[in-house]
């Protein structure tokens, strides 16, 4: 089987911070090594060589990577790699990728990967748009762009059941019908994050927890912050958050400054402690070895979160607001509703040895089925 794969890299100088590329770092090897033939089309290659490079030029802002997928690089792409499968990375792009293998005659089951829902669904069933994807009102035009490339896409792969319920209502509200073609495939775990629960010391009265989330407004920033201060106040805790970034582009900024207002906010906070992993991943996996809890986004719209399975992967424990995907894969006794409630888990977890341990054990084991092995299997059986 040829796989073609397009990946929109958005974040290429700092890879680290890009899960879309961190995902295919794993997926791809592993779909060879099951005996596919992998090309990556992507402005920078993965780690493997046995995986085949198409160079691609990055779109420069998150807009043109969803309304200009460039049709006549992907009618010389199609041409040249005469693709059986061809994997959309932006859902968005499908419609004009059906179109160009058209034109290019060549015909390739089209398999749309929803890394990312612009949108997300409250619990009385109300659709809100992701604020991330609505500047000067374009929330609507992405989100139709979105439920056209389901319409066009042959196969639809899913992180989660809480993704695969959002995706079929919304695409359901347009009038596109989702039926067998939709699959579930969480994201493979990173190989380097995994660490074995016997070898964790739990904390003896006072943890330091870690954020390793994107500092922007969308995440719920603010609402950590205010959790943040309760946390290191109330409860024997210190805490890490992770600077993904480093220094952005001032177009980036430009386009969303709330990334550098908030670490500012935070790195004025006492018993905050601002971290970067400089783009390595062994700094990174060194940086989690030294907390003993993670703390998940509070992003409304979150239907998956690399950086809550690296820090399961890592024998962590991590607590959560009770939302999305989050109230579906966290362990129910890590969940809050509230602020009051967090600190109460943080303390236990601080001071309650056994407590700390099950748990440990419950994040890691929560992560078994993500080897990429496994989850290369899941994926070529949903596009078979």
């Amino acid at each position: 089987m040829r796989v073609l794969y397009l990946l929109n890299v958005s974040n290429s100088s700092q890879l680290s911070a890009d899960s879309g590329y961190t995902f295919a770092d794993m997926l791809a090897p592993a779909l060879r090594d099951a005996g596919a033939e992998v090309t990556v089309a992507s402005p920078v290659p993965v780690g493997d060589t046995r995986v085949h490079f198409a160079p691609t030029t990055p779109p420069s802002t998150k807009y043109r990577a969803r309304f200009d997928p460039g049709m006549d690089a992907l009618v010389t792409l199609f041409r040249d790699r005469r693709p059986e499968v061809v994997v959309a990375n932006q859902i968005e792009a499908a419609p004009a990728i059906r179109a160009a293998l058209l034109e290019a005659g060549v015909d390739a089951l089209i398999v749309g990967y929803c890394h990312y829902l612009p949108f997300s669904f409250t619990d009385t069933g109300v659709l809100e748009l992701d604020p991330a994807m609505n500047d000067r009102g374009l929330g609507r035009s992405v989100l139709l762009a979105f439920v056209a490339g389901l319409g066009a896409c042959d196969r639809v792969l899913v992180h989660s059941s809480t993704a695969a319920s959002w995706t079929t209502a919304a695409a359901a509200r347009t009038g596109v019908e989702l039926g067998d073609k939709l699959y579930v495939v969480p994201a493979p775990r990173d190989v380097r994050l995994v660490r074995d629960p016997a070898d964790i010391t739990p904390p003896a009265g006072r943890a330091t927890g870690i954020y390793n989330h994107r500092l922007y407004r969308h995440y719920g920033t603010a609402r950590f912050t205010q959790l943040a201060r309760r946390l290191v106040a109330d409860a024997p805790v210190r805490l890490t958050v992770m600077d993904l970034f480093g220094t952005r582009s001032p177009e980036r900024i430009r386009l969303d400054p709330s990334p550098e207002r908030h670490l500012e906010e935070l790195a004025t906070t006492d018993g905050v402690t601002i971290a970067s992993d400089r783009g390595d991943r062994i700094r990174y996996r060194n940086l989690l070895a030294g907390a003993h809890f993670g703390i998940a986004p509070f992003r409304p719209g979150c239907p998956w979160s690399m950086s809550v399975i690296d820090c399961q992967a890592m024998g962590l424990p991590v607590i959560g607001p009770r939302t999305g995907w989050l109230a579906e894969h966290i362990d129910h006794e890590l969940l809050f509703d509230t602020d009051e409630q967090a600190v109460q888990i943080a303390e236990r977890l601080a001071t309650d040895a056994e407590f700390y341990l099950v748990h440990a054990k419950r994040a890691y084991a929560s992560t078994a089925d993500l080897t990429p092995a496994v989850v290369a299997a899941r994926y070529l059986e949903a596009i078979k």
